[in-house]
């Protein structure tokens, strides 16, 4: 597994990671609610992904089991690309982020050279988002997607 930080902008966060898993497995980790939920640490019991949905539940994750995820399908393209809408970085229990513009996180998945699937994650729309919150909202996610990537999909992938 290969992750790479690519350039961004205030207004967009851009990652990649090789993983060493075909493109159609990655796709179901991807876009079933249970594999999604195991690996991203929300749970998705009942949940169904599939576009115009909108997919919550309570993150899993210890110190954030107050935060709900709560995304908009945008667009299913099977094992090709993969979009969502949420608030990003919404982790304030005392904030209601329902009149925020959500971010656009969009999943591209390419067959990668020598085998695996090459995954590339871009979320758009940091700078729409009211400024007193935008640094710490692109700085949050852009830990959390490193994290995500590097880690938990992958040894996800490397026990399923």
């Amino acid at each position: 597994m290969t992750t790479t930080t690519l350039p961004t902008s205030g207004d967009r966060i851009e990652e990649q990671v090789l993983l060493h898993a075909p493109r159609a497995r990655v796709w179901r980790a991807l876009t079933n609610a249970d594999e999604l939920g195991t690996w991203f640490g929300v749970n998705l019991a009942g949940a169904t992904i599939a576009p115009g949905a909108q997919v919550s539940g309570h993150i899993t994750s210890p110190g954030y089991e107050h935060v709900v995820f709560d995304a908009i399908v945008e667009e299913m393209v099977p094992e090709q690309r993969f979009a969502w809408r949420w608030h990003p970085h919404a982790v304030d229990p005392a904030v209601d982020y329902a009149a925020e513009p959500r971010t656009l996180v969009t999943f591209t998945l390419e067959d990668a050279p020598g085998g695996g699937t090459l995954l590339r994650v871009v979320e758009s729309g940091f700078a729409a988002l009211p400024e007193a919150r935008r640094e710490s909202a692109f700085l949050g996610n852009s830990g959390g997607w490193r994290g995500q990537l590097q880690k938990r999909l992958p040894a996800y992938l490397a026990s399923a």
